[in-house]
C-alpha cells in the first residue's frame, strides 16, 4: 500500500522509511503538518503514521481535522508520549492503533499489515483464485503450486487487484501506489507493470476495463 509518514525526527523517519520499503509498501515521508496536509489531499493513501509532535501543531488536531472531513484512511499513532490519557487522547482523535517510541519496526509492520485488514474490503491475509495463491501478509505468490517472484512494484499493483478481486482498480490509483517508489511516472508504466503481472500470473487473470481500469479474476 502506499503509507504517508508524518514524522519530523530524522533518524526514526529514515529508520520507519527503510524498513516499510523493504516491506514492499511505498512511502512518502513528511517532516511536519504543512506538508502532510498538501500530501493527504490529492493522494489517497493506504494508511498514515503520525508523530503527535510535530513542528508545526499538534498530530492529535490534525487528526481530528482528518476526520472531520470525513477522511477514513487508518492511522497509527507513532509518538514518545506514554501516559495512558494521551493514548485515550489519540484514539479517542480518530486514530486506530498507537505505538509508543522507542518501538520494535517488526511490531510496526504486524500493527499496519493488522490495521489494513481491518479497513480492507477482503480481510483475509491469503487470497486464492483457481490456482493462484497470493499471502498478501507474507508476500508470496504461487500459481499450480510454484512459487513466483515479484518486484515491489509488481507487488504494489498486485495487493491493490487483491484488495478486492472483481473489482475495478483504476489506472489513477495503481499510478498513487507506483508513483511513491520515487520513479518517474511515465504515460505508459502501469500497462508496463500490469504486462509483467500477466507474464507471470497469465495473460487473462487480469482483465482491462478499457477507459477505467483493470480486475483480478479467474480466466
Amino acid at each position: 500500500m502506499r503509507i504517508l509518514l508524518v514524522e519530523d525526527d530524522k533518524m526514526i523517519g529514515e529508520a520507519v522509511r527503510d524498513h516499510v520499503i523493504a516491506a514492499n509498501h511505498a512511502v512518502d515521508w513528511v517532516g511536519n503538518l504543512g506538508n502532510a496536509d498538501a500530501a493527504i489531499g490529492p493522494v489517497d493513501y493506504g494508511l498514515v503514521l503520525l508523530d503527535l509532535q510535530l513542528p508545526d501543531g499538534s498530530g492529535v488536531d490534525f487528526l481530528k481535522r482528518l476526520r472531520s472531513r470525513g477522511m477514513k484512511m487508518p492511522v497509527i499513532i507513532l509518538t514518545a508520549r506514554d501516559q495512558i490519557s494521551d493514548r485515550i487522547e489519540g484514539l479517542n482523535a480518530g486514530a486506530d492503533d498507537y505505538l509508543v517510541k522507542p518501538f520494535n519496526l517488526e511490531e510496526l509492520e504486524a500493527r499496519i499489515l493488522a490495521v489494513a485488514r481491518r479497513y480492507d474490503a477482503n480481510p483475509h491475509p491469503i487470497v486464492r483464485i483457481a490456482d493462484i495463491e497470493i499471502d498478501r501478509p507474507q508476500h508470496k505468490l504461487s500459481v499450480a503450486g510454484e512459487a513466483i517472484i515479484l518486484t515491489s512494484r509488481e507487488w504494489a499493483v498486485l495487493d491493490l487487484l487483491t484488495a478486492r478481486p472483481g473489482s475495478i482498480v483504476s489506472k489513477d490509483r495503481i499510478e498513487e501506489a507506483l508513483y511513491a517508489f520515487g520513479s518517474e511516472i511515465e504515460s505508459n508504466t502501469v500497462e508496463v507493470y500490469v504486462s509483467r503481472l500477466r507474464k507471470k500470473i497469465g495473460k487473462d487473470r487480469i482483465r482491462t476495463a478499457r477507459g477505467i481500469g483493470y480486475t483480478l479474476g479467474r480466466p
